[in-house]
This record gives C-alpha cells, sequence and structure tokens, in this order.
C-alpha cells in the first residue's frame, strides 16, 4: 500500500471572507503545514490586472504558482471564469509528475463558467478538481457530464481522487457520485457524516468533499480552527489515504 496526503480547499481568489483581507501568503503557509502530497484549489486566480496594481502583496506570477513554490513541485491550471482584465479557475499542485492534464468545461449556464480539471499522475492516478454551479439544475447536469466522461475515458479499475467545491448542500450530487460511480467520500466513511464546511467562520454547509476511487480511508480532518477560518470563506479538508490492489509506476 502506497500513502498520500490530500488537501482541497476554495481560496476565494485570495481573500478572507467578505473579501476583507488579502490572505494568500496565509493561504501558502496552512497549505504546506499539511504536509499534503496534493493539494486541490479552486476559485484560482491566474491572472487579475486590477488587483496587481491595486494590491501591493499580489504574486508576480500567478496564484497557484505563488501556492506551488518550492514545496509542490508540479502543478496544472484550468481557466474557467474569463473576463476584461483576467481570468480564475481550478488548480492542482503535486509533489508527483503529471503525464497530462485537460481542463473540461461542463458550463451549463451564459452566466456561470464552470470546468473540471482532470489530471493523470505519471503513477497512474486520476486526480478531478472540481467546482459545480449555486443552481440544482445545473449541478445536475454537471454531475451528468462528469459521470458520463469518467465512464468514457477512465478504465473501471483506475484509481481516482475527485475534490472539490460541490455546491451540493442538498446532498443530490452527493447521492449521484456514490451510485452512478461506485466512490466513496472520504468523510463519510471516515465521520458518517459530510462534513460542513461553509461558511467558514460559522460552517454550516456541506459544500466541500473528496471523493476516492481505489483508496481507502486512513484519517479525516476538517480544517476549522482559527488559523483557517480566517484565511478564505470555506474550511479546507485533508485526507490520508492509502492506494490499494494497484500497481503504480515509480
Amino acid at each position: 500500500m502506497i500513502d498520500f496526503k490530500v488537501v482541497t480547499l476554495n481560496i476565494h481568489k485570495g481573500f478572507s471572507m467578505g473579501n476583507r483581507r488579502f490572505t494568500l501568503e496565509k493561504i501558502r503557509d496552512c497549505l504546506r503545514a499539511t504536509g499534503s502530497n496534493m493539494v486541490f484549489l479552486q476559485e484560482v486566480s491566474g491572472e487579475n490586472e486590477l488587483k496587481r496594481e491595486s494590491i501591493s502583496q499580489w504574486p508576480e506570477s500567478n496564484q497557484f504558482e505563488y501556492l506551488a513554490d518550492s514545496v509542490w513541485e508540479h502543478f496544472a491550471y484550468g481557466k474557467n471564469a474569463i473576463y476584461q482584465h483576467g481570468h480564475h479557475g481550478n488548480a492542482i499542485l503535486s509533489e508527483l509528475p503529471f503525464v497530462s492534464w485537460n481542463n473540461i468545461n461542463i458550463s451549463t449556464l451564459r452566466f456561470s463558467q464552470r470546468g473540471i480539471l482532470h489530471g493523470i499522475l505519471k503513477n497512474g492516478i486520476h486526480l478531478f478538481c472540481i467546482h459545480f454551479g449555486l443552481f440544482e439544475k445545473e449541478r445536475r447536469q454537471q454531475s451528468q457530464l462528469l459521470m458520463r466522461y469518467i465512464k468514457n475515458e477512465l478504465p473501471d479499475s483506475a484509481p481516482l481522487i475527485l475534490a472539490g467545491d460541490f455546491n451540493d448542500w442538498r446532498k443530490t450530487t452527493h447521492v449521484q457520485l456514490v451510485k452512478g460511480l461506485g466512490l466513496v467520500e472520504v468523510n463519510m466513511q471516515y465521520n458518517k457524516t459530510l462534513a460542513s464546511t461553509f461558511p467558514a467562520v460559522f460552517p454550516c454547509l456541506k459544500m466541500d468533499r473528496i471523493y476516492v476511487r481505489g483508496f481507502s480511508v486512513q484519517k479525516v480532518e476538517v480544517m476549522n480552527h482559527s488559523s483557517w477560518r480566517s484565511i478564505s470563506d470555506h474550511c479546507a479538508i485533508v485526507a490520508e489515504l492509502q492506494l490499494e490492489n494497484h500497481k503504480i509506476a515509480d
């Protein structure tokens, strides 16, 4: 068995709840402190000319490279929302190299630009970073697109980690993914419930998830203590996993 540690967080473009403080440096410190091999991030700013001019701490390159720095040597970014002064989307940071990645457009509404970032590691593990829409019908359609893609593009036995912000407080997407793909949600497996992750200051909505296939769940922690609550409007989830019954490349 091979051990992995993963974290997922909607970083809210590097701002605390209500956009009161720019917290990107603190986000980087918190992510590093988890000791994770793989990091799944949503609402990552790839470019924002207005913020670059108005915020002195804004990174010279982009947010995902700033967060990866020298800790996670490999990263992938999927541009979703595009506007006149920049764009944002999903990102995956990894200690292990990617063979390939692509961004799948799952936008079903003109005013809601959404995507799924799919990365394949050199060892054959498939990673999916998700940020679904705010409307029930939108999420249902996006779940169907995701399931169709996984069934068509991945071998049935391929190990995968699917993490992100599902906006699924009604749990309908959860039911679709568990029944349709046979996935295991890590907090449900470990703590017998989905994690409450939003809003960070008083988490009561079960929005963020980590689903797996081909892994056993060793430990799960919802990062809702004070140092984490101040960096974003979502709480992070950290999971320790073991890869099972799959021979991977070195």
